[in-house]
């Protein structure tokens, strides 16, 4: 009997586990009911690789946009140590941008997914997001450079409007006017004005 070496396994593990989701995230993309065998032949992975990692539809595409949500917001005490707190906030409204276009085109499968009633399918929150707004925004009180008070919950309403941008479209310039309304708005107030 071959003994097991978890090393090189965990790392394979792990690189198969990122192709299945890049894959994936351009598939599903593309078209929400792509064929989860078609998923698994392009990342290079057999049925039973996928399977591991992945029990269902359901699954895959919630982790992909929870990963993908994870990294922008991660994204935010990155821009916070290399940027002043209103640049940092200002450029992190851009990831949140362009995050909220990418993922346009998989809204269809989020759907489809969190819609099955599956067991364990719940729908994804925002509380990543939420933590990294929460952090920018009082990075930028504490700077004086945005009014007191405002909350992650009145941010996430004040630039709901990405959302709603046609990413198909001229997106990038009207997300920019949009959220730079926003970035003023912020600002009105600030103490360090």
């Amino acid at each position: 009997m071959r003994e097991k070496k978890d090393g090189p396994q965990r790392s394979d593990a792990q690189r198969n586990r990122e192709r299945i989701l890049e894959v994936a995230l351009v598939e599903l993309t593309r078209c929400p009911d792509a064929p989860l065998s078609a998923i698994a032949k392009k990342a290079g992975v057999g049925q039973g690789t996928f399977y591991r990692n992945f029990p269902n539809r359901e699954a895959l595409v919630l982790e992909i946009y929870r990963h993908e949500m994870q990294q922008v917001a991660d994204s935010a005490a990155e821009l916070l140590e290399c940027r002043k707190p209103d640049e940092a906030l200002r450029e992190w409204m851009d990831h949140l941008a362009r995050f909220a276009t990418a993922k346009a085109g998989l809204a269809e499968a989020i759907r489809q997914a969190t819609a099955t009633g599956a067991a364990g399918a719940q729908k994804p929150g925002h509380t990543p997001l939420i933590s990294a707004a929460e952090l920018l925004l009082r990075a930028n009180e504490k700077a004086g450079t945005i009014r007191p008070g405002v909350t992650a919950d009145d941010f996430v309403l004040a630039i709901s409007g990405i959302w709603h941008i046609d990413p198909d479209g001229d997106w990038q310039p009207r997300a920019a006017r949009l959220l730079d309304l926003v970035m003023d708005g912020l600002r009105v107030g600030a103490p360090g004005r």
